[in-house]
């Protein structure tokens, strides 16, 4: 860093030595052809001198143009600085214009064409400003071509680049002893706060917090530390003065700007605030409502308490964004055209994906509230079926009885057939059907008493209700049984394992009775028909009433 510090000085002594004598030893008739190109306006050419704008022509006089009149007024100025003199700069007016004059001889001249349109003012406080910015610049001439005066601007910059040298150094040391201290602070205390039974802080979480807002606090200061010491170092020497002003001016006014501007938008930031502390007060009343229909408190017809959650979830968020459009014209910034970029660009993002967004939300409302299904109940979507366990805004899960969890858009399962196998049942649990075919020549009594023997041998069926035995259809060579008995809710076991066992005990009680489970398929004529005797209409496991 030191070695950086002295070729830089070594750098800036150069060219101020270079500008110093650039500026003394230029004739008069060669100085204009280092004047200032001229001003981005239409017609506004300035005046500068040793970096400084002392004026700016902007209309032509006595038919030389505003161009030629900012050359002369350089040229004129230089010769006069080369006079012996106390170089005094003064205004006279004279006739409709203003004479401005070093030591008495005029240096040019000023006229109301001069005038910026866009400011309101008059030719004698131009010519007050005019005069005020070039006596400033005739001192730094005088400092320029002063052997002692720039050994002293030296010695300053010398000093304030020894004392930038020390702070920095001492900024970093500061900054390593914080650090360590905080560090030991926090593993110290971190982990003694407790808030509701849990440790919130994490030692290594808040040192890495602690660090960087410390390392930010520290770029902060070291910029604004070389910032000072670049606008004093360029205010000392005369050439580069100006320059020096301008970052000095510059910081200031950022500083009253963003001082300005937060005081402008303190009245608009505080009725935001006031929407939103309203909205949130209001979300608290919700929030109590939605608890007490939950709990059963309080009795809506058209509001059930498995519906509650996502009910007060839809409120909720309609509170906040009508707060958010009611807050959104006091919000700082909110009429810049970077608001307006963001609105459209949001806009464009809905635009492009409302369709598919707003279907799917749309479908996760109408399942909820159409009860189509519940969290926990049974269903079969399409060729998928298994235990509702999440129901989202968007996609439904389901565990399968395999244990796999399918995740199927809400829109889908809209678009599909939705069989629910826990609506027909008392209470929770889930119904289990079965479907077998046996020969005409089979007693259908006896069908029906070995499949509700099978279902009552089956580890997780209720006995009451009692299992029901359907038969569905007469078809060619067999009739079709159906057999429906419901699971037992206080057991919940996969719908797929228990159907597997009610399957295998139906094997073994056929098997037990001598019952063939076959679908005969015709081929010719039997040598008997296939019929059952009413003699043998109720072999075992069946019984004959007592009123037969």
């Amino acid at each position: 860093m030191q070695r950086a510090f002295l070729l830089f000085f070594l750098a800036l002594l150069g060219f101020v030595a270079q500008a110093a004598t650039d500026s003394a030893a230029a004739p008069a008739p060669a100085a204009p052809a280092t004047t200032a190109p001229a001003a981005t306006g239409a017609s506004a050419t300035p005046l500068k001198i040793f970096n400084r704008t002392i004026f700016s022509f902007r209309a032509p006089r006595a038919g030389v143009s505003a161009e030629d009149r900012a050359q002369r007024a350089r040229a004129r100025i230089l010769e006069l600085l080369e006079r012996p003199g106390p170089n005094q700069v003064q205004w006279v007016a004279e006739g409709t214009a203003v004479l401005v004059q070093i030591d008495g001889a005029t240096a040019f001249a000023l006229t109301a064409a001069d005038i910026d349109s866009g400011k309101e003012t008059t030719l004698e406080a131009l010519a007050q400003q005019t005069t005020s910015a070039l006596q400033a610049a005739v001192i730094e001439s005088q400092e320029s071509r002063d052997l002692d005066y720039m050994l002293q601007a030296l010695a300053k910059a010398l000093a304030a680049s020894v004392l930038l040298a020390v702070l920095v150094r001492l900024a970093a040391w500061l900054r390593r002893k914080l650090a360590s201290g905080f560090a030991r602070l926090t593993r110290q205390h971190a982990e003694r706060v407790h808030l509701g039974g849990l440790k919130p802080l994490q030692s290594e979480r808040v040192t890495v917090m602690g660090r960087m807002l410390l390392t930010g606090v520290h770029r902060l200061f070291l910029f604004m530390l070389c910032y000072n010491w670049l606008s004093y170092t360029l205010s000392c020497f005369p050439f580069t003065r100006v320059w020096g002003e301008t970052l000095s001016s510059f910081l200031f006014t950022l500083a009253a700007q963003i001082g300005g501007s937060l005081l402008h938008a303190l009245p608009g930031l505080l009725t935001a605030l006031l929407i939103f502390w309203v909205a949130r007060w209001f979300n608290g009343l919700l929030t109590a409502f939605f608890e007490r229909v939950r709990s059963g408190q309080v009795q809506v017809a058209w509001l059930d308490a498995d519906v509650v959650a996502p009910t007060r979830r839809i409120a909720k968020t309609l509170v906040w964004l009508f707060a958010l459009a009611m807050a959104y014209p006091y919000l700082p910034g909110s009429q810049t055209e970077a608001f307006k970029g963001l609105s459209v660009l949001a806009g464009l993002m809905l635009s492009l994906g409302a369709s598919n967004l707003v279907g799917q939300a749309a479908s996760g409302l109408i399942l909820t509230y159409g009860r189509v299904f519940r969290k926990g109940e049974y269903v079969r979507v399409a060729d998928s079926e298994g235990t509702v366990t999440e129901m989202g805004m968007f996609a439904t899960r389901i565990r399968t009885g395999l244990g796999e969890e399918l995740t199927i858009a809400n829109s889908k399962i809209l678009e599909s057939t939705t069989k629910n196998y826990s609506r027909t049942v008392n209470g929770a649990g889930f119904v289990l059907d079965t479907t077998i075919t046996i020969g005409y020549d089979t007693p259908w009594r006896q069908v029906h008493a070995m499949l509700i023997e099978a279902a009552l041998r089956t580890e997780g069926v209720l006995a009451t209700p009692a299992p029901l035995v359907f038969q569905t259809a007469l078809s060619d060579w067999y009739p079709q049984y159906r057999l429906v008995c419901q699971a037992i809710p206080s057991e919940p076991r996969p719908r797929a394992l228990v159907l597997s066992a009610l399957h295998a005990n139906i094997q073994d009680v056929f098997n037990e009775y001598g019952v063939q489970i076959m679908s005969p398929q015709y081929f010719e004529d039997p040598a008997s028909a296939k019929v059952v005797p009413p003699e043998q209409w109720y072999p075992a496991p069946a019984t004959k009433p007592q009123d037969k």
